[in-house]
């Protein structure tokens, strides 16, 4: 089972919480136990897993992630100049397995999926499959 979504980001740098997509997605298939793929088709978001509590995280990680990859490095050659971009989704990575169990999505207390956005606003996708 494969389940394609959209999300319409709305910064250029965001994380957004897709717990509830995956575990609706689980749900409405009915699966009692197995995992499931988290994946991103694009070179300039990702995928992690994270804190889901405190919002200060989410924001704590976007200022840090810009403080190891500045916007602007005269030495970056990319012509689209979004460099710091590519390299942030290429830190966070394109996927993440989680594993099912009694039909929940078997995550810790304080942890949520997020699509992480690096070079938005933008209109994206991201991909669940179960396995």
């Amino acid at each position: 089972m494969l389940q394609k979504f959209t999300i319409q980001t709305n910064n250029r740098k965001q994380m957004i919480d897709v717990t509830d997509k995956v575990q609706a997605f689980v749900d409405e298939n009915r699966i009692k136990g197995g995992a499931v793929i988290v994946y991103c088709p694009h070179t300039t978001a990702g995928i992690t897993i994270n804190e889901n509590a405190d919002p200060d995280v989410k924001r704590d990680m976007i200022r840090r992630f810009d403080e190891v990859y500045p916007w602007h490095n005269e030495l970056d050659r990319h012509m689209e100049g979004n460099t710091a971009a590519h390299l942030k989704a290429s830190t966070v990575g394109a996927s993440q397995h989680v594993i099912i169990t009694d039909g929940r999505l078997l995550l810790g207390t304080w942890q949520g999926i997020y699509f992480c956005e690096f070079d938005g606003p933008r209109t994206r996708t991201f991909y669940v499959k179960i396995v």
